[in-house]
């Protein structure tokens, strides 16, 4: 379509620049030459096959994955893609004993806080401790080798586990049925690695972005809180404690239980947690003082057993992990639970499970990986902690980092070192108190209480901060999943609110310029006397197309109304600036037919300004640039202004 106009004549010329009049002598633009008045051209032609292949693209492969493939021999592409599977083999050549003396002091140093982590976290989830130490053992190991992260440290999360806890033992009891929990708790970790996995192997990763970091922010908080309190059974000493896990009974039971109260377990209890608390905030204050953070769990599991084991005879209430078997057991496939009444339970708590492991772990990994400038595939990542089965833990990695990790041979030396402990050393953990437990499981969430960024929230998005909180009650007053489904609910529903109800704007000129801009934000923009001119910041789908042409009208009511409350020039015409209309449908087209059809019926022009490629091109697709003619479609609004503008002007 040739859109042109030989009217830039009717400019009047002041001196030796040339400034458009639009019958009230505001200034639009001030320029040496006259405005030129550019075509309005459609995009190159392509076949359907070919934009469905662009499109598949960008859908799942915007990270463009084979790029390095091309041109290349089919031998270069072999090593290329083992490479691509293993990014060991990418490291692997340059290794050195530099870089191992690095991983060796990193790899021990998380070991130090990964092993009674393991411990605890599987008491978290309700699982016997050694299992908490099988997921610290053999995860690392195939992460080293799969897993694209260098700094990232794998194992139990505790929010993961807490999870798996609650919503397991809301259906099975772990205490009267401890086989068939234990069973469900693997076969739901089995499904949570299939789910990860499966979401890296069909690029699928864009599914947790659904999660938004404002209900992230709330659920982990609130998560946090829960946690924090179910450790309360272990700090005080109570034997008897409810197994749900909203903040009422939590604390209900804390108090009805007051007759199990144990003073000497609440005072060392609390003493070691007040131990655990301050060496966090000095590493938190002092990042080369990382080690004193990361040791502090192993040293009170030290003491407290070698305190535990002195008064022994002497104090007879507080509780201890008891006898653990040493040792490496074989492969528990068979404990694998696919038939049965309960396999949805597992099926459901895997998938949960998986999400909240996958979010945690990427945006993690990619964390060191910014402060380190290299680059994480987050498929790749999905992947590796899919077939480890378990995800990596915040604080394991921020130790792994600050340690002074290079590799993921750091996941191995902690591996090795986790080994040894299964090996000779578990029948030291004996008189391990539980309540030094519940104080590593309380110093290690309560990081995950980010308040500063709750405040952010509040003061820059009070949507986003909505969702915060609803998140955060969701999960302290109905239940840790359902907390999780609201965040999820949530999240939704603020994507279906903006692309429902997309913004629109009426814009002004900025005197002297060729810039159209809010009249709002910019007070200094002008509007052009006889013009309406409106933008849209939105696609243009069935989602919100009634919508927009409600809202449209609506300006044009209240345009004609401010008019004639000004006694300024009548109304004359309706620009729609498109530029950031990205897209549109076969019902944002027919709103915007119908638009010009209402419009022309009240002697009022409507045209189109900067339609951006795939959206020119279905408007004439479809037949309606026809209908607005020669003089429908400009480049850009201050085209159309000026064209316009010299046609409703008087003839000399």
């Amino acid at each position: 379509m040739v859109l042109n106009s030989n009217r830039v004549d009717h400019f009047v010329c002041h001196g030796t620049t040339t400034t458009i009049k639009i019958q009230t002598d505001i200034p639009i633009m001030q320029q040496s030459t006259p405005l030129e008045i550019h075509k309005v051209r459609l995009p190159p032609q392509h076949t359907t096959l070919h934009k469905l292949k662009h499109s598949l693209s960008e859908i799942f492969f915007p990270d463009d994955p084979l790029y390095t493939f091309k041109n290349q021999t089919w031998c270069t592409k072999f090593f290329l893609g083992i490479q691509y599977l293993f990014p060991i083999f990418q490291w692997g050549p340059h290794y050195n004993l530099l870089l191992l003396r690095h991983d060796v002091i990193s790899g021990l140093t998380i070991a130090s806080l990964a092993i009674p982590q393991g411990i605890s976290y599987a008491k978290l989830a309700n699982l016997p401790p050694i299992i908490g130490l099988y997921s610290s053992f053999v995860p690392p190991l195939i992460y080293s080798l799969l897993g694209s992260s260098r700094h990232l440290g794998v194992g139990p999360v505790s929010i993961a586990s807490l999870v798996m806890g609650s919503m397991l033992s809301e259906t099975v009891s772990y205490t009267q049925d401890p086989v068939l929990y234990l069973k469900l708790a693997l076969t739901a970790t089995f499904f949570a690695g299939v789910f990860q996995s499966s979401l890296g192997f069909l690029r699928l990763g864009f599914v947790i972005d659904f999660l938004s970091k404002a209900t992230l922010v709330g659920f982990m908080a609130g998560a946090a809180i829960i946690v924090s309190l179910q450790q309360l059974k272990g700090l005080f000493g109570i034997m008897h404690f409810t197994s749900k896990m909203q903040i009422i009974p939590v604390l209900s039971s804390v108090f009805m239980q007051r007759d199990e109260w144990s003073w000497q377990t609440i005072l060392i209890g609390f003493s070691f947690l007040a131990f655990l608390l301050i060496a966090r905030h000095i590493s938190l204050r002092k990042p080369n003082l990382f080690w004193v953070s990361a040791a502090a769990p192993l040293t009170s599991v030290i003491l407290s057993t070698i305190l535990v084991f002195l008064l022994r005879n002497k104090v007879h209430k507080i509780a201890i992990i008891g006898e653990l078997p040493k040792g490496v057991n074989p492969p528990s496939s068979n404990m694998l639970y696919f038939n049965g009444p309960h396999l949805a339970l597992a099926i459901k708590t895997g998938l949960v499970t998986g999400i909240l492991s996958l979010t945690e772990g990427i945006a993690v990994g990619r964390t060191f990986a910014a402060l380190k400038n290299y680059q994480v595939d987050g498929n790749k990542e999905m992947m590796a902690i899919g077939l480890m089965n378990i995800a990596g833990s915040f604080s394991r990695s921020a130790v792994n980092y600050n340690a002074g990790a290079q590799t993921t041979v750091s996941n191995i030396i902690m591996a090795s070192a986790v080994l040894v402990t299964l090996l000779f050393l578990m029948p030291l953990f004996y008189y391990t108190p539980n309540f030094v437990l519940a104080s590593i499981i309380i110093t290690a969430v309560i990081g995950l209480i980010d308040y500063q960024a709750a405040y952010k929230l509040w003061k820059v998005d009070k949507l986003d901060c909505l969702a915060c909180l609803c998140s955060f009650f969701g999960v302290l007053f109905i239940s840790v999943p359902l907390g999780l489904g609201i965040a999820v609910a949530i999240s939704v529903i603020k994507i279906l609110l903006h692309v429902s109800r997309p913004n629109t704007q009426v814009l002004g000129n900025i005197p002297g310029t060729l810039i159209f801009r809010n009249v709002n934000q910019y007070r200094e923009a002008l509007r052009v006397p006889s013009f309406l001119i409106l933008a849209v910041e939105s696609p243009i789908y069935f989602a919100n197309s009634t919508y927009l042409q409600e809202r449209i009208l609506r300006w044009v009511r209240e345009e004609e109304e401010r008019i004639e409350a000004n006694k300024e020039n009548t109304l004359k015409c309706i620009i729609l600036d498109m530029t950031a209309v990205t897209a549109i449908d076969t019902n944002g087209m027919d709103t915007v037919s119908e638009l010009r059809k209402m419009l022309e019926k009240r002697s009022l022009q409507f045209v189109l300004a900067n339609p951006v490629g795939n959206v020119m091109e279905k408007l004439h697709q479809a037949n309606i640039l026809d209908s607005f003619g020669l003089k429908g479609v400009y480049l850009t609004v201050a085209e159309a202004v000026a064209d316009i503008s010299s046609s409703l002007k008087p003839q000399p």
